[in-house]
């Protein structure tokens, strides 16, 4: 039986750093990470588009909590332990630089996500950190005489005095948990894109519009920005925010819904003034040459088509009737979803140990002293764009801390 101070299920983004943060401060604990897949921090590797993005740039607290539609209020006080400057500061002290782009998310310089990985596989390297790869673990026991867990593996028995579960969403880890007494939350997914079918983005695919509106009047949800038409449907932050924020609702509707679009982000008065702006001031132009603002060509001459405007004729020669259908359809174009699609490969789940369950001082569980949590285990999820892994590494950094004041 392999026997260490502390046993990391999971060698994922959260698992190693915490891992390297229990190590850095107690340098003569044996740790033990167990991976059940071939290589460490796959996540990583694929986040970004292989280019790993690390965080975001909101460095404040509470603003950084309105990002995550599960674990807002949790979140609060880790984060004024351990923020996204912090995380940024961490990897420029071991050589990783990182940049902001103009929508706020943080890459590495490099932009390629191997500079992480080797970041961090190095780190645990020197600080003595064992690894074992392809090892699942099968089976949990609590101690029974408060000291040593003890875990079944592929790879043999290990007994641990401290756990730090860091598995991801991972169904087989939390069907383990929940036959251990922990009590987990609905598992659905998160941030995925909508199947749909509509003759205004039928052969769009890859056009945009830059702040789009959208509502699902059935679930009582509303998101407005960036909108990509994509060969299966709709696509982009506007989708993936209604994604994330109605994860359990859209599920409930078995993901078959109306979607309204509004695709000028405007309110409906200014869009009816800039019709009747054109009707008055490019009379004599074709409605197929005058193209909303923001809105790409061949969407805009789709948007027309349907609207029932004669798109060859002039504004003047428009009935009102026609202008009322092309208002409609610009602030208010009702698109049936009939399904989802993953986002790319970074999926995410909405679901996992309940909340109400954790020490967010510590990470750690109430009803079962010595076993710690971070990253997607926990019922904690958010928006695209680097802010699920700050969770992972605030709460991975918090766990870090607890275990380091329990032992």
């Amino acid at each position: 039986m392999k026997q260490v101070d502390v046993a990391v299920i999971g060698g994922g983004a959260a698992g190693f750093f915490g891992a390297i943060r229990i190590a850095e401060q107690r340098p003569d604990l044996d740790i033990l990470i167990l991976e059940k897949g071939k290589r460490p921090l796959e996540k990583v590797r694929i986040s970004g588009g292989g280019r790993c993005n690390v965080t975001h740039a909101c460095f404040e607290p509470r603003p950084l909590t309105k990002h995550y539609p599960r674990g807002e209020r949790e979140l609060l006080g880790p984060f004024h332990s351990f923020m996204t400057g912090d995380m940024m500061a961490w990897l420029s002290e071991r050589g990783v630089e990182t940049k902001i782009e103009d929508d706020g998310r943080v890459f590495p310089v490099t932009d390629s996500s191997q500079t992480v990985i080797d970041c961090f596989l190095n780190e645990a390297a020197q600080l003595g950190i064992d690894l074992w790869l392809q090892c699942g673990v099968t089976g949990i026991t609590p101690p029974s005489d408060g000291k040593q867990w003890l875990l079944e593996t592929t790879t043999g028995m290990v007994s641990a005095s401290r756990m730090l579960i860091a598995t991801g969403s991972s169904p087989q880890s939390w069907k383990m948990l929940e036959q251990l007494g922990c009590r987990t939350t609905e598992r659905v997914p998160s941030l995925f894109t909508f199947n749909c079918k509509h003759p205004v983005i039928a052969d769009k695919m890859g056009l945009s519009v830059p702040n789009a509106r959208l509502e699902i009047p059935q679930a009582g949800l509303h998101s407005d920005g960036p909108l990509l038409i994509t060969h299966w449907g709709l696509s982009g932050p506007a989708v993936l925010r209604l994604s994330a924020w109605g994860a359990r609702e859209l599920a409930g509707l078995k993901y078959t819904f109306e979607l309204n679009i509004n695709w000028t982000g405007s309110d409906t008065d200014l869009v009816r003034e800039w019709i009747a702006a054109q009707r008055a001031d490019a009379a004599n132009r074709k409605v197929r040459s005058t193209m909303y603002p923001e809105i790409p060509r061949r969407l805009w001459e789709a948007i027309v088509d349907h609207s029932g405007c004669k798109a060859e004729a002039n504004w003047a020669d428009q009935s009102k009737q026609d202008l009322d259908e092309l208002l409609n359809d610009l602030v208010n174009l009702p698109i049936m979803v009939t399904g989802k699609s993953t986002f790319k490969e970074e999926f995410v789940t909405a679901g996992g140990i309940e909340l109400k369950e954790i020490h967010f001082k510590t990470m750690e569980h109430k009803r079962y002293p010595g076993l710690f949590f971070a990253g997607e285990a926990l019922d904690i999820d958010a928006i695209t764009g680097g802010f699920n892994f700050q969770a992972a590494w605030t709460g991975a950094w918090i766990a870090a801390n607890g275990i380091v004041q329990s032992l």
